[in-house]
């Protein structure tokens, strides 16, 4: 608006210029506005995400998020519940009946690729949901994971009131599967599921997660040796320990799924020393669960009644499952079932053999199964341990009880209060039978770790005593 007609000649002159001036800086500010809004995505829920945004923008990671809360501080005028496309996108065009947005990042896939912003953030969200998370799954566009992501995104993993931001960590030829897989779970409309990153770098992957699930690992070829399996994708978790290191939340829990997975998990501990070791397992509950199914069956009981199964050592053919403090009904196991060859003969390779016989009747590795016991592991350690139960996953030996060498990743019957964390059961008993195949499981622990001294900064280890196959049947 110019100046009042009424003014003197002069005086209107001046006025002029004053408000051309104006509306200029105004302009300016405007547009400065504009560009700087254009830089930032809105799609975080939370404060910590806008520390995070500058790091992200710079690398390749695809950020793909659905969120319905409004940043923190943010002063966008958008009216409550409208919908807006994010303004770093570039371009979009049709794809599979849904948009592939080009943006700074990447690419990105339909409603993920949006913000949903209220005026009053507050309630966009039911009050009993917890603070959000972050998970980061690795190997994300293979089988498992395409059990397991659905399984967490729907709340049956970290629970009900849990809502959680996946970062799938994929490879450059499998980054079109991922993306997939970001449709899928955007087709399924999952409420607790805000965010969803797509990266082929472990640092933006992990960056700020509060759980890694580690699944992806390089198979086994033809010929190849178990050490070279070691070496190949020890550099594997080599790397992805120093990412975590580098960018994780420092309380981030880290499972380790891909195998070798207690050598695994232990070199991704070593080279993350800024994160507690305690907070590095590797996945032995598969072989828990299965163990458990065998007892259930051996004796004609539900599985529901068998209670305080072990797996001791290394999830190799030389793990260890426990009948001697398992019961039934409440009972002894062995007095239960009453068949002492049976338990210590034919119970052991059954559970070892299991992932093969799934594989011969219907061509197929142990997938589901798999992932539903990465959801047990994690929600074993957010519920409390029933009184006269136990769970196990293979963790740090550092001050057990059992006389186990200390700096390994071995199985143990541990218990819960529920928070997150653990302790060792101290009670077990060890009899001759046990402490002998706990020991071989020891001793091959130990040689695996001599076997990858180079990929935890230490010296003089090599890999002459690994001698036998003990890859589990029907995994690679």
């Amino acid at each position: 608006r110019g100046p009042p007609r009424e003014l003197k000649t002069e005086e209107r002159r001046a006025a002029t210029t004053y408000f051309s001036s104006e509306a200029r800086r105004i302009d300016r500010e405007e547009r400065k506005k504009r560009k700087l809004k254009n830089k930032v995505m809105k799609t975080s829920t939370n404060m910590r995400a806008l520390s995070r945004r500058a790091a992200l923008r710079k690398g390749q990671a695809v950020r793909v998020a659905t969120t319905a809360r409004r940043n923190v501080g943010s002063q966008s005028q958008q009216p409550e519940g409208k919908l807006t496309r994010s303004t770093s996108s570039k371009n979009f065009r049709p794809n599979a009946g849904s948009l592939e947005f080009e943006t700074d990042n990447g690419s990105c896939y339909g409603s993920f690729c949006y913000n949903f912003e209220f005026e009053r953030t507050e309630e966009a969200l039911p009050s009993h949901w917890k603070p959000m998370i972050r998970v980061a799954v690795s190997g994300a566009a293979g089988q498992i994971s395409n059990h397991l992501l659905f399984q967490i995104a729907s709340g049956l993993t970290f629970g009900e009131d849990q809502p959680v931001a996946l970062h799938l960590l994929g490879s450059d030829r499998s980054k079109d599967a991922v993306q997939g897989v970001a449709m899928e779970l955007e087709d399924s409309c999952y409420p607790l599921l805000r965010e969803v990153w797509i990266s082929v770098e472990a640092e933006q992957a992990f960056r700020d997660v509060d759980w890694a699930i580690l699944i992806g690992a390089k198979p086994r070829g033809p010929g190849m040796e178990r050490a070279d399996l070691l070496d190949i994708n020890g550099q594997i978790f080599q790397m992805q320990g120093q990412a975590l290191n580098k960018v994780a939340n420092p309380d981030c829990k880290v499972v380790v799924v891909g195998n070798p997975c207690n050598t695994n998990a232990l070199i991704a501990m070593e080279n993350a020393p800024n994160l507690k070791r305690k907070n590095f397992h590797a996945l032995t509950r598969l072989d828990q669960n299965r163990a458990r199914s065998q007892l259930a069956v051996k004796s004609n009981c539900h599985y529901a009644s068998v209670k305080n199964v072990a797996i001791w050592g290394n999830h190799s053919t030389t793990q260890v499952p426990d009948f001697v403090n398992a019961t039934i009904l409440g009972e002894p196991a062995e007095k239960v079932i009453d068949d002492q060859d049976w338990l210590e003969e034919e119970f052991t390779p059954v559970v070892q053999t299991r992932g093969a016989a799934v594989i011969k009747k219907w061509g197929r590795s142990s997938g589901a199964s798999t992932a539903v016991s990465i959801t047990d592991h994690i929600r074993s350690l957010l519920k409390p341990t029933e009184e006269g139960d136990c769970f196990c996953m293979a963790v740090c030996t550092d001050g057990n009880p059992y006389g186990i060498e200390e700096g390994l990743i071995y199985s143990m019957p541990l218990k819960s209060k529920g928070d997150g964390d653990y302790e060792i059961i101290q009670d077990f008993e060890v009899n001759d039978y046990l402490r002998e195949k706990i020991v071989k499981s020891e001793e091959e622990l130990r040689n695996e770790k001599n076997c990858v001294m180079h990929l935890i900064g230490e010296e003089g280890g090599n890999c002459d005593l690994i001698q036998e196959d003990t890859m589990l049947p029907g995994e690679n």
